[in-house]
């Protein structure tokens, strides 16, 4: 069973980071908090321990990860070409939950990008991270601490649900995620930045910074601009998805389900409803933080199927209205032999 060290205060926290950079040093394993979910991560220079990281979560190989850096200084060690829009970028947005593409050193190993000549990047908006990332002194690749594909973990006890036979591994248990989805992903290797995964930081918090208009940044996250876009994590059609088979229907819908369907929705389960019902928080930030535990508590509940009721069609739902669509795709057909 994996190791769990509290880090909920300043004694904690010194002795988590220190073991965990040894862990790292050492090849190993750490499942960390960040502000957004869980990662798994492991020494970012070192491929045999990347490649630990892709055996434990049955994660594609050609699936880059995000290497998570202490400071924003760090970017030049990992990256070319350095646009300033990225500079802007990180300015206004880290430490946060931003994640920016841009083309790699030579030097990055391909373990981390996929073989792309592109490397994700990102300052983590966490105090534990933070704590950890400078414990180690060195880039960490993380993705979710979590089986590929599945629902993402908010809190420890998710990790140690998930990854229960991953051994070695150390897992810090910081509390839970205050933003409780992914990080926005924006890629900065084209001539203008293309948001690819949208996420924790909005799409006008990003053009705010860019200094221009919303509508004004080119938003492509369920398809590629052009032929050689790079690959980002989570953007495939199915992720972030429950075992149990999920459907998308309209607000309101759920009073008409059926006793054995479980229902997330934005308001109180109706009088009389028979079967699992949860209810989010009708307030779009509050909404993302409690969006994967709702998801765990409904796969848990031994339903037959479970209704995601749709969110609004806002900006501020965005995010939510992307993890809904794609926790209840299609199955490809090459994951389902």
């Amino acid at each position: 069973m994996p190791e769990r060290l509290l880090a909920l205060d300043a004694e904690a926290l010194a002795a988590a980071a220190r073991r965990a950079a040894a862990a790292w040093s050492g090849g190993e394993l750490v499942a960390f908090p960040t502000e957004t979910v869980y990662g798994l991560g492991a020494a970012a220079r070192d491929p045999a321990a990347v490649g630990r990281v892709f055996a434990a979560k049955r994660r594609p190989a050609d699936h880059p990860l995000i290497v998570h850096l202490a400071d924003g200084a760090a970017l030049g060690d990992w990256a070319r070409d350095v646009p300033q829009a990225a500079r802007r970028l990180a300015e206004a947005c880290w430490p946060g939950p931003l994640t920016l593409v841009l083309w790699r050193r030579d030097d990055v190993p391909d373990a981390v990008t996929g073989g792309q000549p592109t490397v994700a990047l990102r300052v983590p908006g966490h105090p534990v991270a933070l704590a950890l990332l400078r414990a180690f002194g060195a880039g960490v690749a993380a993705p979710s601490a979590n089986r590929f594909g599945r629902v993402s973990p908010t809190t420890a006890a998710h990790v140690m649900a998930d990854l229960a036979d991953v051994e070695p591994l150390l897992v810090v248990d910081g509390g839970p995620c205050p933003v409780g989805i992914e990080s926005t992903i924006v890629d900065l290797t084209g001539e203008r930045p293309v948001v690819r995964r949208l996420g924790g930081v909005g799409v006008a918090e990003l053009a705010a910074a860019l200094g221009g208009p919303p509508d004004g940044l080119t938003v492509a996250v369920t398809g590629r601009v052009g032929d050689e876009a790079p690959r980002v994590p989570g953007a495939l059609a199915r992720h972030y998805a429950p075992d149990t088979p999920a459907r998308a229907v309209p607000a309101g819908a759920g009073d008409r389900a059926p006793a054995g369907v479980a229902v997330l929705a934005r308001r109180p389960a109706p009088a009389g409803r028979a079967g699992r019902w949860v209810a989010l928080p009708d307030e779009p930030r509050a909404a993302a933080r409690a969006l994967y535990g709702a998801l765990r508590e409904l796969d848990a509940a031994g339903a037959d199927e479970i209704w995601l009721e749709a969110v609004p069609a806002d900006e501020a739902w965005a995010a939510i209205a992307d993890r809904l669509a794609r926790a209840v795709a299609a199955q490809p057909e090459e994951e389902t032999t």
